[in-house]
């Protein structure tokens, strides 16, 4: 028979407990973040998050037994990838996935790396002083010179076109002019809510944007029900003064005289009387 240490059986437990005591529960990959960073990013998150890191196979006899409890989230060991954590919060998954994403973060290349986006330079002066480094730079693809006793460069480049390899020396030289191409950060693979599993072609929305538009639709609607006469409790004081408005504006016009109109009424004489006199002087 196998021996399975007691501290696995305790750690299988406690993410068991994480999965089934928390709304929303999420796996993350937290692969390839330097320690630095992954700290900060749990301290950016702690309020709003619990991360608990576990060996994946760990991860998903806890899914398992948690599934005892919670239908479906088992089926969250579809997303492990990598080194996973699992993320438990009461926060909306929508939110969630765009805290998560707020996180991350730019670092230095180390070489090797492929880029997933262009990597450009631009033009202007450098921190170096003229010397080797500016045969150095040019080695690298950058278009370096000297100019008034200053290293320069001459012109805004792409470098490193997106999806090709960054290579060792230019990752150096990057560094050296502080640019950090690679974002790294946590990624959330999905999340489980209620039964349901949510992936992050869901999850990745513009939250500010949609709504925005849902209250641009809610005012295209209330303008409608009001143009069309639609009475409820939002659009029954509009209506009213809508109407009132018409019912002046028709009683001035066919010269019905009560205690509004009569002053109107008069103004508007006034105006025609001195409108005629000044046709017939």
């Amino acid at each position: 028979m196998v021996h399975v240490a007691k501290w696995k059986y305790d750690e299988v437990k406690t993410l068991a407990d994480i999965l089934t005591e928390n709304k929303v529960i999420g796996m993350v990959n937290i692969g390839g973040i330097p320690a630095p960073q992954l700290q900060q990013m749990r301290s950016n998150l702690h309020r709003a998050a619990k991360i608990r890191s576990a060996k994946n196979n760990l991860i998903i006899r806890a899914l398992k037994e948690a599934g005892k409890k919670e239908k479906g989230i088992e089926n969250l060991e579809e997303l492990i990838q990598g080194q996973t954590a699992i993320i438990a919060t009461e926060m909306n998954p929508f939110k969630l996935y765009g805290k998560i994403k707020s996180t991350r973060t730019m670092a230095p290349a180390k070489g090797g790396e492929i880029a997933t986006h262009d990597i450009k330079v631009k033009s202007g002066d450098t921190p170096f002083k003229p010397g080797p480094v500016v045969g150095e730079l040019q080695k690298v693809g950058i278009p370096a010179a000297i100019e008034k006793g200053k290293v320069v460069i001459k012109k805004d480049k792409v470098i490193v076109p997106e999806g090709e390899e960054i290579s060792t020396d230019l990752a150096k030289m990057l560094t050296r002019l502080e640019i950090f191409p690679m974002e790294i950060g946590m990624e959330l693979n999905g999340v489980y809510e209620d039964g349901n599993i949510l992936k992050p072609d869901v999850l990745d929305i513009d939250i500010d944007g949609f709504l925005g538009r849902m209250k641009q639709a809610s005012n295209n609607a209330f303008n409608l029900a009001v143009e069309a006469g639609w009475f409820n409790e939002l659009t029954i004081r509009p209506l009213i003064t809508k109407a009132y408005h018409n019912a002046f504006v028709l009683a001035i016009e066919q010269g019905i005289i009560n205690d509004k109109t009569i002053k109107h009424l008069i103004s508007k004489a006034n105006a025609q009387m001195i409108a005629l006199k000044n046709k017939t002087s």
